[in-house]
């Protein structure tokens, strides 16, 4: 007998649950691509995509993953020899420093470890050191969704204008947009990347560059940029075709148009952003409660420094994988591995609060995590799960 019959749920941090209205939405014979219905449609998902990361400047549309647009935000704004400066807070700020280095870009690192976000004073050290002017860009990630750790991106802009220094700021937002607070241009990011699947609550297959005119004005003179990943067409197309260079991903926009409905028009960005927040607070209280009396400790310490959307945490020795097979083959909810470059793997697990979500997924969640140590015996403060709802009773 298992209690995990039922419907199952995905507590990992992306591809994130996707609303049943958005598969929906999908599940219909293909459309012409050239004229009509689709063409109409996505001429209202392109405002909708701008009003989300807050900017009023341009976005493209590709049909790839998150590794897609890394490639496709480097190949429009640099050049081979170009330098940037890399600043790593765990496996994915590493990952989009590796690819610029492989595309022939020169790149000077900042790594942070895996438990601290941007030290933003050591940045401006670099900045100021930096007088001819040779760092062209800084890549960064608001949320690193490995190790959940939340960076500074006003702060990193405040450190270029302190300095006078005229790189342009690139973040990656795949895991955050939509579920962690950003304003592309109030918070002065030059180029923004996300994907399809996480806080935007469609399936994986969809990657979206955001950029200002001052990025645009580096991808007249980058020399890596190819026909496939320029930016140009896809949000000046003389046709639909070239908004995508070549057939679109019908089904995907589908899909996106239902979930910006959710998102933009229904729920409100904001209230979005509130959302992932509480949902957030409970969790973490709950982890919190735990350890008072056992091994469990959020992999950030600071709350201030933690993402909305995902959370790693340890369990202790051996017992994040212990965890997530009792939470798999007995409770019927799938939790997030820890990626690549974790010390002692064995003892993290990853949850995901990302896009569509609400109170009860979570709770379900961690009361299954509060049975599963109850039932291999993890050491833990009782009251965990009490703590989680009085933050869930006094935001409702």
């Amino acid at each position: 007998m298992t209690l995990s019959n039922g419907r199952h749920y995905l507590a990992i941090p992306g591809p994130s649950v996707m609303p049943d209205r958005v598969l929906q939405a999908m599940h219909r014979p293909a459309p012409n691509i050239y004229r009509g219905e689709l063409v109409d449609m996505v001429a209202t998902i392109v405002p909708d995509l701008k009003a989300v990361a807050r900017t009023r400047h341009h976005v493209a549309m590709y049909i790839c993953n998150g590794h897609g647009v890394w490639e496709a935000a480097l190949m429009n704004t640099f050049s081979r020899g170009d330098k940037v400066l890399a600043l790593c807070t765990g496996r994915f700020g590493t990952g989009w420093g590796q690819m610029a280095a492989d595309l022939g870009i020169e790149v000077e690192w900042l790594d942070f470890g895996y438990q601290s976000d941007v030290d933003t004073a050591r940045v401006a050290e670099v900045l100021a050191a930096d007088t001819a002017h040779r760092i062209k860009g800084i890549l960064t990630v608001q949320v690193d969704t490995s190790t959940s750790v939340k960076n500074d991106i006003p702060g990193l802009r405040a450190c270029l204008d302190e300095a006078g220094h005229p790189a342009l700021l690139l973040s990656d937002n795949i895991a955050c947009l939509g579920c962690d607070e950003f304003q592309m241009d109030d918070w002065g990011v030059d180029v923004m990347i996300t994907g399809s699947q996480k806080g935007l609550m469609t399936p994986p297959g969809m990657g979206f560059v955001y950029f200002n005119d001052r990025a645009d004005a580096a991808r007249g003179r980058a020399d890596l940029v190819t026909p496939y990943w320029d930016w140009r067409p896809r949000v000046d197309p003389d046709y639909f075709y070239r908004y995508f260079c070549g057939t679109a991903p019908t089904h995907h926009l589908y899909g996106l148009r239902v979930a910006l409905d959710m998102l933009v028009h229904e729920e409100g960005v904001e209230a979005a952003w509130r959302r992932h927040a509480v949902l957030a607070e409970a969790i973490w209280t709950a982890l919190e409660v735990w350890g008072q009396a056992g091994p469990t400790r959020p992999n950030v310490t600071e709350r201030e420094k933690r993402s909305n959307a995902v959370t790693l945490v340890n369990f202790g020795p051996g017992n994040g994988l212990r965890l997530r097979d009792w939470m798999e083959h007995n409770y019927g909810v799938t939790l997030g591995i820890p990626l690549e470059g974790m010390e002692n793997p064995d003892d993290y697990l990853r949850i995901g609060h990302m896009g569509h979500v609400n109170g009860q997924m979570v709770m379900g969640v961690l009361a299954g995590l509060q049975a599963g140590m109850s039932a291999l015996q993890i050491p833990h403060g009782p009251t965990g799960m009490e703590a989680a709802m009085k933050v869930i009773a006094e935001a409702a």
